[in-house]
């Protein structure tokens, strides 16, 4: 309850702030601020040190997986500030303004992490979505922007409406809204509740850009300011995760064989269109957007797990995936040239940041030493420990390979080919927070437990 309500009022202050804060240092350091804050709450609640009370009549349970995977967002979040925040006011003219829609985000995300009814998951999901509709399209000078703006509202409002048709139909069905209420004890499920689930599952792919409800995230990620599609890609997706494996392992886990097949296909085709799509792009950005999907297909596994270590390796991936992309986009927001071309030389301009991005990417593809290997080691190992449909994890371990291509294209460019690297400068913390973001992703590929400990506190 910590971060919901100390996000919400943040979000508040934060708005109100921009009318007496003239310096655009003075929000970002507010903002930074109320991440700490929100961050030290959080960490009081967990440990049972001290939470707002709040009647809510049952509809929000806070539980020690939902609070570590708040304690995940929020570190990431200060990284994101912190490597961002020149980014943020470079935007526009209002960074108080963006700084309280991304706060708003974070309550939101604290909804998708503790709802218990399906009107929670409505607000929390919507809490999440609408502040993106505005982001992406701040940059209103640059008509991808408004594009991309226009286009999440379109789509966004059209999956909202298959979300409520299903609620609509599991409530027809079950006569309730809490999701441990609904009955559904038995493998063998109602028309009713089956066409529930289908929306509810469509509604929920579509907001973690899983295919074939990835159409969207491409144009959207390419268009918004980059440090808004970095944000989209993180924490907004892995908020919809959490919500996506909350909804589905506590009010449909006894039904899971009747609607498994139907994750097997999305988190195929995600794995499939994402990594394939990726290869052939010319631009970092979209290939990140692409990439992206991608990741979503791994994370799948943890709905179509339902397992102990497919819940453990969800955390591990949110934080692995989460810290990796925004220290890449945090280097790509410096490159005057979004292209792989706009990379050739930059090992030699900057070698450190070269090395960095290369950690980071060698994450994401997998490799051993790194998060991102543990991260998938936990995934898959939770897919073979459910005993069907084996050929999954063979096929997702040739799509990592085929990931490999494109990840290793962009190192090549860093280190094997001649070119400029334009970029603008540097700062000195810049660097300190991305070598720090660096020595995350290989602690965590050490010594993961730092994170699954915290699951049975």
């Amino acid at each position: 309850m910590n971060v919901i309500v100390l996000s919400a009022i943040w979000g508040l202050v934060m708005m109100f702030g921009g009318i007496f804060l003239k310096q655009k240092s003075a929000s970002r350091s507010l903002a930074i601020l109320g991440i700490l804050v929100l961050l030290t709450a959080n960490l009081m609640e967990f440990y049972n040190a001290w939470t707002i009370h709040v009647d809510v009549k049952g509809m929000l349970k806070f539980t020690s997986y939902g609070l570590a995977f708040n304690t995940v967002v929020l570190v990431c979040m200060l990284l994101f500030f912190l490597l961002g925040d020149e980014e943020i006011e470079r935007v526009g003219n209002y960074p108080p303004e963006y700084y309280a829609l991304i706060f708003f985000v974070l309550c939101g995300v604290g909804i998708a992490s503790s709802f218990d009814t399906l009107l929670m998951l409505f607000l929390g999901i919507e809490i999440i979505s609408i502040p993106l509709y505005i982001l992406a399209g701040s940059d209103k000078r640059n008509l991808k922007s408004n594009e991309a703006s226009l286009k999440y509202f379109l789509m966004g409002v059209f999956s909202t409406g298959i979300m409520l048709m299903g609620i609509a139909f599991l409530y027809g069905a079950t006569g309730s809204f809490f999701i441990d209420g609904m009955n559904l004890r038995s493998p063998e499920i109602s028309p009713m509740v089956t066409i529930g689930i289908v929306l509810l599952m469509i509604s929920l792919a579509f907001k973690v850009s899983a295919a074939p409800f990835h159409f969207w995230t491409p144009d959207v990620y390419d268009g918004s300011p980059t440090v808004f599609a970095s944000f989209m890609a993180t924490i907004v997706k892995i908020g919809a995760f959490i919500a996506f494996l909350r909804l589905f392992d506590i009010a449909f886990h006894a039904s899971h064989a009747n609607w498994q097949l139907l994750i097997v296909i999305i988190t195929a085709a995600t794995l499939l269109i994402g990594n394939i799509t990726a290869v052939f792009q010319q631009s970092v950005k979209r290939m990140l957007a692409y990439s992206s999907i991608s990741h979503a297909g791994f994370m799948m596994f943890s709905i179509f797990a339902l397992n102990t270590i497919a819940r453990e390796g969800l955390i591990i991936y949110s934080a692995a995936y989460s810290l990796a992309t925004i220290g890449i986009f945090a280097i790509l927001a410096k490159m005057k040239d979004y292209t792989f071309d706009g990379f050739n030389g930059l090992a030699k301009r900057e070698p450190a940041l070269a090395l960095m991005n290369t950690i980071f990417l060698l994450s994401l593809t997998g490799i051993p030493l790194t998060a991102g290997f543990m991260a998938k080691y936990y995934m898959l190992t939770g897919a073979v420990r459910n005993g069907r449909f084996g050929w999954l994890v063979i096929f997702a371990v040739l799509m990592a390979a085929v990931s490999a291509y494109y990840y290793f294209r962009l190192i090549q460019a860093m280190y094997f080919k001649e070119g400029p690297a334009d970029m603008v400068p540097v700062s000195r913390r810049f660097r300190i927070v991305l070598a720090l973001t660096t020595i995350l992703i290989i602690i965590l590929g050490i010594y993961p437990g730092i994170l699954t400990n915290l699951l049975y506190y």
